[in-house]
């Protein structure tokens, strides 16, 4: 991990890249951009773990973040994934205590942490931002209850399709092969999201293969046939994440 002095941010991240900050006005994000230290990780990396305290939160700048937690027989669940703009352990920034998951790069990634006692000072002046934040947990209860619910009901074939068109939708970019999916993740990262097991996950996505559905290249998926992926996915909203889209 590097990390840059207080205020010295990279040129195209002046520190307000979430639309969390996008009421402030030019003082306000002067404040803002003194607060912020970035940060900057390679692939791989762990940002922060369980039970670690928790001292501020994180906004992405550049590259994607997984959140995850281990059960207690240690098996990994991935919450959700985070891309540029999306806001990372903002839930400790109120209770004081520390991580209940665990947070790892997918990418190179860079981001700006916020230490917590002057950024509640900040909310203190700036009431619109602390309204966007409460917003922003909302938008993520919702989002927890909709994946417990397809959790319940939904079965692997259409968990994995809801999955992979999501990511498409949030993520993706066209190419020959058909949409890159945006988010390489091995077989047992994509089983985690998905919520079934990786020689399911490896089987479903080998029948979609079969099927013209996808194309892979290693953890490379493409979407070849969206169409078809919707109609396995039962019309049932998830969330792949909760900031505006």
């Amino acid at each position: 991990m590097a990390i840059a002095p207080a205020g010295g941010h990279p040129a195209d991240c002046r520190g307000e890249c979430s639309w969390i900050f996008s009421d402030l006005d030019e003082r306000g994000l002067k404040e803002l951009r003194a607060m912020a230290r970035p940060v900057s990780y390679d692939k791989g990396e762990l940002i922060f773990q369980e039970g670690e305290p928790a001292f501020g939160f994180y906004v992405i700048c550049t590259g994607k973040v997984k959140l995850a937690k281990h059960s207690p027989q240690g098996k990994k669940q991935i919450l959700k994934l985070l891309g540029p703009g999306e806001m990372l352990g903002e839930k400790t920034m109120f209770d004081r205590e520390v991580y209940t998951a665990y947070a790892q790069t997918l990418e190179p990634t860079r981001m700006n942490f916020y230490q917590r006692e002057p950024f509640i000072s900040f909310l203190e002046k700036h009431p619109s931002v602390a309204l966007k934040i409460i917003e922003k947990l909302v938008r993520e209860i919702k989002a927890f209850q909709d994946r417990l619910i397809e959790t319940s009901y939904g079965g692997s074939d259409e968990r994995l399709a809801r999955l992979l068109l999501m990511m498409a939708q949030v993520y993706g970019t066209p190419e020959e092969r058909g949409i890159y999916v945006g988010v390489d993740l091995s077989r047992s990262e994509l089983a985690e999201m998905a919520g079934i097991s990786t020689e399911t996950a490896i089987r479903t996505l080998s029948s979609f293969k079969e099927r013209g559905y996808v194309d892979l290249d290693g953890p490379k998926i493409y979407l070849r046939d969206r169409e078809s992926l919707s109609k396995i996915a039962e019309p049932f909203e998830i969330r792949l994440k909760e900031s505006l889209i």
